[in-house]
């Protein structure tokens, strides 16, 4: 096959087919790692130098400084920064019915609300895969309520959730319309619905409360020509069917912490949705050798790049605590044994072992 371009490779992966090599991109590189690999490079420099195949960015949200390292944005969250490459959320806007009664989105029509997009578009389009970070059906009323009072408010007050759910669809479509008018190449979806010890909700209230809004949403984005690549930690296999029934391109991490695996998802679900994922970050990457990163690439790459349909990465990102050196190995694996045809044979190690 001859070599595809960034964008084309991530694209035929999307429609589940086989591409010229695996791609990969993370959504994270934490600057401490990048720092360690190309000093003083920016996110975009990094992506470019290390020859990532997808470049990523969001809607422009402004955000009004409250606090010696806490700020306020456009929506109303209150969000902390602790040293790591993106602030976490800490307090809502909404503290009761009546404030939701009188709330306002940020309008997704709004000057400049896509000015960083409108960027990258005119420096990579038809060279590197755009992809823009949107929302789905959780994690906007989880920053809007706070993530205890909307654990609570799905078994005290599910109108309510319903009202939020609904915001989120309307306001995350019409960024879906303005995006994919600016040439985005594709969308990815953040929405956590699980802990490593399972669903946050029962499926028969994931059901009743997100599965079709997921769906409307979904397959809004994909109206407009815009694959989705749908992500969420943990163990997510009680609402699988229901996630994937909602037309998603792919599904990313395939959590290892939560005891996904990414062999029996393949196997199982492989014809339906491609995969993204999933070299374990919170061990093997942070802890682990240089070889023992190889050894799971290798695996990750046996166990799930058969046919196409693979973007490999980590089953996270690359946060501030994984190694340098572990994430160079993976990138370096990924070249090294990622080109299709991909031979599914035994390998050997550099210690003499050898696995299927």
């Amino acid at each position: 096959m001859a070599e595809l371009t960034s964008v084309q490779r991530v694209l035929r992966v999307l429609r589940n087919e086989e591409p010229d090599r695996i791609p990969h991109f993370e959504w994270i590189i934490d600057r401490h790692v990048r720092e360690a690999i190309i000093p003083g490079c920016s996110v975009e420099e990094f992506t470019v130098r290390m020859g990532l195949d997808a470049i990523l960015t969001g809607p422009d949200f402004r955000k009004q400084q409250i606090g010696e390292k806490r700020y306020r944005n456009e929506w109303g969250v209150v969000t902390e920064y602790t040293g790591e490459e993106h602030s976490y959320p800490v307090e809502g806007p909404l503290k009761s019915r009546e404030d939701f009664q009188h709330y306002a989105p940020p309008d997704p029509h709004a000057p400049g609300r896509y000015a960083s997009l409108e960027r990258l578009v005119a420096k990579y389009k038809g060279k590197l895969a755009i992809g823009v970070h949107l929302n789905d059906v959780f994690s906007i009323p989880r920053y809007l309520l706070g993530y205890e009072e909307l654990l609570i408010a799905l078994a005290a007050d599910q109108d309510l959730v319903r009202k939020l759910v609904e915001l989120s669809i309307e306001v995350n479509l019409e960024m879906a319309r303005e995006v994919a008018r600016r040439g985005a190449d594709f969308v990815f979806t953040g929405d956590d619905y699980a802990s490593a010890a399972g669903p946050l909700m029962s499926p028969a209230m994931f059901r009743d409360l997100f599965a079709e809004p997921l769906k409307r949403v979904v397959q809004g984005f994909r109206r407009q020509g815009l694959p989705v690549i749908k992500h969420t930690d943990g163990n997510i296999l009680p609402l699988l069917d229901m996630i994937l029934d909602s037309g998603i391109d792919c599904l990313d991490p395939i959590d290892p912490v939560a005891g996904m695996d990414i062999a029996m998802i393949k196997r199982d679900y492989g014809r339906r949705v491609a995969l993204k994922g999933n070299v374990d970050c919170a061990h093997t990457l942070t802890f682990g050798s240089e070889a023992d990163t190889v050894r799971e690439t290798k695996e990750v790459i046996r166990k799930a790049a058969g046919g196409g349909g693979l973007i490999l990465s980590s089953s996270n990102s690359i946060h501030s605590s994984v190694k340098p050196g572990n994430y160079l190995a993976m990138w370096n694996a990924i070249r090294m044994y990622g080109k299709y045809p991909v031979s599914l044979e035994t390998w050997g190690d550099d210690t003499g072992n050898t696995f299927a």
